[in-house]
């Protein structure tokens, strides 16, 4: 292990006791990233001093707000107008106030964007069922400022009001942990060749609990320590992109394995953090899983998914990660018409690799049966899914996504292949014209608090919407596409729990994204768009919320999964294919 920074930061709760005392102040109030419990506790130990304060968290203020300090039995009414401002996209703070409409159910809530200025305040109207009328103003305190990659941001931050005149931004211990650790990363000499190394690793003490929030149809959390590796993670990326002189976002980076590790700290305690350089492992989790596949509520293990894929008939092929895991798949042959399977190209996305194994396993019965399935494309980064999840286990883990070049494999070419060899052997052997790509995506609310909020890239996928489906297709395939879409999902429609779910999401997604621009097709939202970069004509793409979710939640995603692999396999038989393509 080679150290490159290493530092601890001094509880921004002592801090500000410290700073009233000395100014002698009776009341505040202050805004700080801490959890409800070590904001209340501060209360207390200011109370104590003699200071009237109120302690509010800068992380989502609007949701603690009506969770802390309102009486929510009997609200009727809820109008809230929320902040628009120039350097956040506008439907910014619509979002950082979700899932509000669902907490305050069945009251009515409605929302409306302020006018475009600097004035970051929601405006509050609310009404009781016994008559009962309050208007308040909530401060949302945020700042704007350069980020690690030089692009401006509006994200929140640390805020204190005294009544004596004190009324400023300040910066947090959550903040300047992020900010110094950063400029560490920044100021590294990295050497001019990808991958700069083997593992990456961040590890932070931070205390804060999770929060949890009940709501239909799944529950909802509230995670500062998974904010932060979510920051980390993606801005770190973001950094190596700038330096190999790539644009932001580019798939094809390979820096090597990032891994921020956001551990709970001791309450009290300093917040710490260790940047280090570490080897790769070929290490694999072991755990018994003596489930049925169709029960197992607990993403499969990879010698799970080894095991069950040696079961199916056929010829099996594979490659290896950069680690050295083996990346297994199996042809099983026939006279109908082929389709590639894949799964776990994003390995946090759990139910895709159990669905693609159960469509495996399903379609496998069939004697005339023609397809390739590839359950378990990133076996690298599945495994640091199951290191994370051991500390974290409800977290979304975006450091398990890419591989262990961290790169996304999909971007690989032919000459360099590694995992991707996979798929490459997988198109050669069955010169099929579809590919099912099962997916998934963040199953609660997904933010970038230090970086503008909202995940950059990636803002599409910032709330949860249901069971989404994604087809991607070469121009004069435009028919089979959209034939393909309204077949399947008029299959999957057939699962009422399934669609009822969708119809949750999406309305609690339209409540606090705005008006979607995808439709929604029997009960499915879609996404069609012509993409050529696929050498597969038709691409077909699940994307399940499905970090994170465990037991019934668990079995309904990657059944979902299943289902669609074997619908399209289905629907597929009787395509027509345009003339140059037969």
């Amino acid at each position: 292990m080679t150290l490159l920074f290493e530092s601890s930061f001094p509880r921004s709760t002592d801090l500000v006791a410290e700073l009233l005392a000395s100014r002698k102040s009776k009341q505040a109030d202050i805004w700080l990233f801490d959890d409800t419990a070590t904001r209340r506790a501060l209360e207390t130990t200011l109370k104590a001093q003699g200071i009237a304060a109120r302690v509010h968290s800068a992380y989502k203020p609007l949701v603690h707000y009506f969770r802390e300090d309102v009486a929510c039995e009997g609200l009727a009414l809820v109008e809230i107008s929320y902040p628009v401002h120039a350097a956040a996209p506008e439907n910014r703070f619509l979002l950082e106030a979700y899932p509000l409409a669902a907490l305050l159910a069945p009251a009515d809530v409605r929302f409306s964007p302020a006018p475009l200025g600097d004035d970051l305040k929601y405006g509050i109207h609310m009404k009781w069922q016994d008559g009962r009328e309050e208007t308040v103003q909530l401060f949302a305190p945020n700042r704007v400022h350069d980020d690690s990659i030089g692009e401006k941001a509006l994200s929140p931050t640390g805020w204190i009001r005294t009544g004596d005149g004190l009324d400023e931004a300040f910066k947090t211990d959550y903040e300047l942990l992020f900010e110094a650790a950063m400029q560490s990363m920044i100021d590294h000499d990295w050497g001019p060749d990808e991958p700069y190394f083997g593992e990456l690793n961040i590890t932070v003490t931070h205390p804060a609990e999770d929060e949890w929030l009940p709501m239909a149809p799944v529950d909802a959390l509230i995670s500062l320590r998974e904010a932060l590796h979510e920051e980390f993670y993606f801005s770190l990326l973001e950094l190596f992109q700038k330096k190999s002189g790539r644009p932001v976002g580019d798939r094809g980076l390979m820096p090597g394995q990032i891994v921020p590790e956001i551990l709970k700290g001791e309450a009290g305690k300093a917040l710490t953090v260790k940047a280090s350089l570490r080897p790769l492992t070929d290490d694999e989790t072991e755990v018994k899983q003596a489930e049925t596949v169709e029960k197992l509520t607990t993403p499969f293990t990879a010698a799970r998914i080894r095991k069950e894929l040696a079961s199916i008939k056929g010829a099996p092929f594979s490659a290896r990660s950069r680690a050295g895991r083996l990346v297994s798949a199996c042809y099983h042959e026939g006279p109908e018409r082929p389709i590639i399977i894949s799964g776990g190209q994003h390995a946090n996305e759990v139910t895709g690799a159990a669905g693609a194994m159960r469509s495996g396993l399903e379609l496998a019965k069939r004697p005339d049966a023609h397809f390739v399935v590839s359950p378990l494309e990133n076996p690298d980064g599945y495994q640091m899914g199951w290191r994370l999840r051991a500390d974290n286990p409800h977290h979304m883990h975006h450091a398990a996504r890419y591989t262990a070049f961290g790169c996304d494999l999909e971007y690989r070419s032919s000459d360099d292949p590694y995992e991707t060899a996979i798929r490459f052997e997988a198109e050669r052997l069955t010169g099929a014209k579809l590919h099912v790509n099962l997916h998934g995506y963040p199953a609660h609310e997904w933010t970038r608090p230090l970086t503008g909020y909202v995940p950059r890239g990636f803002e599409m996928w910032t709330l949860p919407k249901g069971f989404f489906l994604i087809v991607r297709y070469h121009e004069n395939w435009k028919q089979q596409a959209y034939s393909l879409i309204e077949q399947v999902t008029e299959r999957l429609a057939a699962n009422k729990v399934l669609v009822d779910y969708n119809a949750q999401e999406i309305d609690l997604y339209t409540t606090h994204a705005g008006k979607p621009e995808w439709p929604v097709v029997n009960g499915f939202p879609v996404m069609l768009s012509v993409d050529d970069r696929h050498r597969v004509p038709i691409t077909l793409i699940t994307e399940y919320p499905d970090e994170s979710i465990y037991g019934d939640d668990f079995i309904q995603g990657h059944t979902a999964q299943m289902n669609t692999a074997v619908a399209a396999y289905d629907v597929w038989q009787s395509m027509v294919f345009p003339n140059a393509d037969e």
